[in-house]
């Protein structure tokens, strides 16, 4: 596949997330040196945290211990990958939903669509007829509910999208206008975890790879383009970009990954998106997956 460079639009993007980024919460009074450390503890596939929060009290770590360890037994499709409970009592950094959220709010309502709430988000659904291709994703969020101890945040819903592994954006990029791909959302269960299959997204000029999300408070919110109750993205690991864009397919991402670092990105720069980043397993020939915890 020829290389191609990102369509123009996304140097708007660029600027808009530049002129339009949402401040974040100061995370200074979370944690001293020892504790953030500790923050950075993985979980393995289906385990539960091994580090306890200093800041949080017995009971908060215990429910968010349980609430770990039964997803292990009852999530569906995906791995239960979490990041470890020392980040329960840090709310997820609230960012832009950037130019193309697709959300109703600059342009086109995808959420109010029929066919919007589903798992696999590879192809669009309507009257869109392609498919995006490119390495297959797994990606698995954990709702936690902050006000209440870390808990499950059980029945709100997310809404997710991202662009393709061109760095195209479905509904705007001129030649996807007519496709809603890499579009969709789900429910979460009672381990406050839902889950979407799609495929690694690409990396454009300006940009860390990512993909962004929205919370809503339940499923009705969401297709209702409701109140949303918080507006974030995940950041995708370095290493995982990297063997995924030596692939057949991501010419462009390859030639763009190295201009941007994530303390140069600017979402994830304030803290080089330590509570953004995944926790991701597998290879550019298997497929990938991913996990974050969403504290809210």
């Amino acid at each position: 596949m020829a290389n191609k460079l990102p369509h123009p639009d996304h140097d708007r993007g660029l600027e808009f997330d530049l002129s339009t980024m949402m401040s974040r919460r100061s995370l200074g009074m979370f944690l001293g040196a020892g504790g953030a450390a500790a923050a950075l503890a993985a979980c393995t596939p289906g385990g539960s945290s091994t580090a306890a929060s200093p800041s949080a009290s017995s009971a908060a770590a215990t429910a968010s211990a349980t609430a770990s360890a039964s997803a292990s037994d009852t999530a569906t499709p995906g791995p239960t990958l979490t990041r470890a409970i020392a980040e329960c009592g840090v709310e997820i950094p609230k960012e832009t939903a950037g130019p193309f959220p697709g959300d109703g709010s600059n342009g086109p309502n995808v959420l109010e669509a029929s066919g919007v709430v589903r798992q696999d988000i590879t192809s669009s659904f309507g009257t869109g007829t392609a498919k995006a291709e490119g390495v297959p994703l797994t990606f698995t969020l954990t709702l936690l509910d902050n006000a209440k101890g870390c808990v499950p945040l059980a029945g709100a819903a997310v809404y997710a999208w991202h662009c393709d592994r061109e760095g195209r954006y479905s509904m705007y990029d001129s030649s996807l206008e007519n496709e809603n791909f890499l579009r969709g959302v789900q429910e979460a269960d009672a381990n406050g975890q839902l889950t979407f299959t799609s495929i690694f997204p690409g990396a454009y000029i300006g940009r860390w790879p990512h993909i962004h999300f929205e919370v809503f408070e339940s499923m009705s919110n969401a297709t209702a383009a409701g109140q949303v109750l918080a507006v974030s993205q995940i950041a995708l690991t370095e290493a995982a970009c990297e063997d995924v864009y030596a692939t057949a397919g991501y010419e462009s991402s390859a030639q763009n990954f190295p201009r941007t670092t994530l303390k140069s990105d600017n979402v994830f720069r304030n803290d080089g998106g330590i509570y953004q980043l995944a926790t991701m397993t597998g290879s550019a020939a298997a497929g990938y997956t991913g996990g974050l915890n969403v504290t809210i």
